[in-house]
């Protein structure tokens, strides 16, 4: 049996002879355990945030992406495309091209991006999700169709099969009106008829409109041309592998680009606030891991009568410390182990049943969350740290005071 263990585990569950030492002992656990209770719940929210934002940009911030160093536009060949959908990992492949238009509906403008995609862009990149209203049909009912932002069609009025025109400049003719003709428009325009409305975020959807490819080419006099190619990977893949053979094919005239590196920034503001997070809640049980201090220190000092009877019976002072060091970390594992439950409880019932909820109309209807094994090994770990060096301080200054002491019956 270890003796130290069992002396510590009698000294935290046995009544003391001042109810004072009860109550901070237990006030000890108590703080432990919201504290860790708070990490487990706020890092599982950042969590969930951070996968919800992660797969709301992925329609737009593909695994891959490839875009010109110089200039807008370029072209593969179909050797290069084939090559491209050769590269180990690669799942799906989608030329893209963007440009700038005037958004027309009953007298209401606006600019807008046109996103010109091929017909399987909602399947590979998963966009069928984020349509909130209607259907990704880049074709209704025969018709060119469109897919625009909530806060597009809701700044242009427009409604399931509503037409809105399309308008941008010929890139052959100069926007100066010719006298010399007059009839001749320096824009080119296209009809849609809207099949559905996304909804990511304010970033894209005042900004960008699904419509197919082809019609974007022909607006702009294009042959084959696109904005960029995007690229996805299957889970587990070598990613770095597969970006390296992709630039290889690529050449140096073009960038390619991960998910990261899309939108560094977005990740960076996202993991720093998760660290930061952390960092703010863990000082917070620094501090009240001082009831931890004061719970031992007062255990030791009412303790001294049997630390004499231990020291007569051949107790030495490494045994001594042993067991009220042992009692600290007892405190601070009681703690762990309930936070760690009762913070699984609370993102489980957030989880099932979305005690907290958002307004109407945001993309999901309650907050999400996501438990990480990670997290909870690294919040054990900084926990059971903190509350083991908590417990050494008081067992370390004050049983060297009772060193002389001696049982006298």
């Amino acid at each position: 049996m270890n003796v130290s263990l069992f002396i510590a585990r009698r000294y935290l569950f046995s009544r003391k002879s001042h109810n004072a030492i009860n109550w901070v002992t237990w006030i000890s656990v108590s703080c432990v355990a919201v504290v860790t209770a708070a990490l487990i719940i706020i890092l599982s929210a950042m969590n969930g945030l951070t996968g919800l934002v992660e797969s709301l940009y992925n329609s737009f911030h593909p695994d891959v992406r490839i875009t010109a160093v110089r200039g807008k536009t370029f072209a593969f060949t179909p050797e290069q495309l084939k090559q491209l959908r050769n590269v180990p990992g690669v799942v799906w492949l989608n030329e893209i091209a963007e440009e700038s238009a005037l958004a027309e509906n009953d007298g209401k403008q606006m600019i807008v991006t046109l996103r010109g995609v091929t017909d399987d862009y909602a399947k590979n990149c998963r966009f069928d999700t984020v349509v909130r209203q209607g259907s990704f049909d880049l074709y209704p009912q025969g018709y060119q169709g469109a897919i625009p932002g909530r806060e597009i069609s809701a700044r242009l009025g427009l409604g399931f099969m509503s037409p809105v025109k399309m308008y941008m400049p010929r890139r052959d003719r100069n926007l100066a009106v010719d006298l010399n003709n007059l009839d001749e428009t320096p824009f080119r325009e296209e009809l849609y008829f809207v099949s559905g409305f996304y909804a990511v975020s304010n970033d894209f959807d005042g900004k960008y409109v699904i419509v197919p490819i082809a019609s974007v080419r022909k607006l702009l006099d294009y042959t084959n041309e696109c904005t960029s190619v995007e690229m996805g990977l299957k889970p587990g893949s070598d990613a770095n592998a597969a970006i390296a053979q992709i630039q290889a094919i690529a050449g140096k005239e073009l960038r390619v680009q991960n998910r990261y590196q899309q939108n560094e920034i977005l990740f960076r503001t996202l993991q720093s606030e998760k660290l930061w997070t952390s960092i703010i809640l863990l000082f917070i049980l620094s501090i009240a891991m001082f009831n931890t201090i004061g719970s031992l220190t007062l255990l030791i000092i009412e303790k001294k009568k049997d630390i004499g009877v231990l020291w007569s019976m051949g107790a030495d002072n490494r045994t001594l410390r042993r067991i009220f060091f042992t009692e600290g970390l007892l405190i601070s594992t009681a703690g762990v182990v309930i936070g760690l439950l009762l913070g699984l409880l609370v993102v489980f019932l957030q989880h099932q049943f979305g005690l907290v909820r958002f307004d109407e109309g945001f993309v999901v209807e309650s907050y999400p969350v996501e438990v990480r094994l990670t997290d909870i090994l690294l919040i054990t770990a900084a926990v059971t740290g903190i509350g083991l060096l908590a417990a050494w301080y008081p067992v370390r200054v004050y049983t060297r005071r009772f060193q002389t002491i001696r049982f006298n019956g």
